[in-house]
């Protein structure tokens, strides 16, 4: 996958964005909620999305991050900050440190050659990737789940029409 410097931003600020807005839907007590005990909780998927952006630093970025060492938050808002903070820090990193032959580099990743920017595009589909699972997880905690890429069942009916189901 070839991916400029300049289609990541574009494209990591849309989907960082749609990110925080799941992540500030989280309470306290959601994170508890799990398929079954054998599954990761909603705060374990949450956690998950703050401290894997930071596996680019892997690749030779520098940036700031929670320590691999720290345990899951049980603080909604406490995941949520951290989120934010390594968002903004990742882009900044790649705009910062790599120029577009940069994104050319290619490194061994599970056996296969994989460019910088072939990881750049894993990054954004990790994040709708695991979104997806941090929406169902929502829904059987209760809460109201924000539009993704358009309306959901809770959107259509606050705009008076009835939802598809």
């Amino acid at each position: 996958m070839n991916i400029s410097k300049a289609d990541f931003t574009t494209e990591w600020l849309k989907e960082a964005h749609i990110t925080e807005q799941v992540m500030e839907t989280l309470t306290d007590d959601s994170l508890k909620t799990a398929m079954t005990d054998q599954h990761r909780t909603l705060g374990h998927l949450a956690w998950h999305l703050v401290m894997s952006i930071q596996y680019m630093t892997m690749l030779g970025l520098q940036f700031e991050g929670p320590s691999r060492e720290q345990e899951i938050p049980h603080s909604a808002a406490e995941i949520r900050d951290n989120y934010r903070q390594v968002r903004h820090a990742l882009l900044d990193a790649v705009q910062s440190q790599w120029s577009e032959e940069d994104l050319l580099a290619t490194r061994e990743f599970d056996g296969e050659p994989w460019t910088n920017a072939a990881f750049l595009h894993f990054t954004l589909i990790h994040q709708a990737h695991h979104r997806g699972q941090m929406t169902v997880l929502m829904r059987q905690a209760g809460l109201r789940i924000p539009e993704i890429y358009g309306p959901n069942y809770d959107s259509w009916i606050d705009k008076g029409m009835d939802p598809l189901v």
